[in-house]
């Protein structure tokens, strides 16, 4: 189990407020204090909360009380489930590290059928809740199948010569990669040269794209 040194020194490294770590873990910030402070003995589950929560914004624990933070790392989600599971990351990322998000190679449809609607909405009601988060969003030249609102996402056309059936997505410092097949199969990478390598090569292609007309478009929620 973590200490109470490694718990104030991940939020230290992050620069996370016990009112932070509290938002992340639904543990009250009282609590986080007194047991930061070695008023409270927390409980096994406890402790395996505050972790994850570290370990999730990427926060490593070592022997003897260390913590680093992780200079890369590759995750793979799978499935309906992990598809979902995707999402929370780009939320916990956006959280901690808001910005552009741009996403390309889209078709919508197929992120509709793994999120679902409902998961759909969930995510575009905490994203709008985020400050300094904006997204761009590159389809197949003539694709009128919009999932977001122009609140939320501004869309072009790529044409048709550039478009690849494997979607990327860049939020924060990460890349990923999404592959559609009998299930979706996303590998995110922890390594800012490579998102800011794969940004570059969005805004290029959007650049050369058009403004996606969306009045036809299917008018739903991303």
């Amino acid at each position: 189990m973590i200490t109470t040194a490694q718990i104030r020194g991940a939020r230290g490294i992050l620069n996370w407020s016990q009112g932070d770590l509290s938002d992340r873990t639904d543990i009250s910030a009282t609590s986080i204090g007194s047991i930061e402070n070695g008023l409270t003995q927390p409980r096994e589950s406890t402790l395996i909360v505050i972790q994850k929560s570290f370990e999730d914004a990427g926060i490593e624990f070592l022997p003897n009380d260390g913590i680093r933070k992780k200079s890369g790392e590759i995750r793979i989600f799978q499935g309906r489930t992990g598809f979902w599971n995707f999402y929370e990351d780009i939320y916990r990322t956006l959280l901690d590290t808001p910005g552009e998000v741009v996403v390309s190679n889209v078709d919508e449809r197929k992120f509709e059928k793994w999120l679902g609607i409902e998961n759909l909405e969930t995510h575009v009601t905490r994203i709008k809740k985020l400050s300094g988060v904006s997204y761009k969003i590159l389809l197949r030249e003539g694709d009128d199948h919009f999932l977001a609102t122009p609140d939320f996402g501004e869309y072009k056309w790529m044409p048709m010569a550039f478009f690849s059936s494997v979607p990327f997505y860049v939020y924060g410092q990460k890349l990923a990669i999404l592959l559609f097949e009998a299930e979706p199969i996303v590998i995110v990478l922890d390594y800012p040269s490579v998102a800011e390598a794969y940004r570059s090569q969005f805004q290029a292609f959007w650049e050369i794209s058009k403004s996606a007309v969306n009045g036809s478009a299917t008018k739903k929620q991303k």
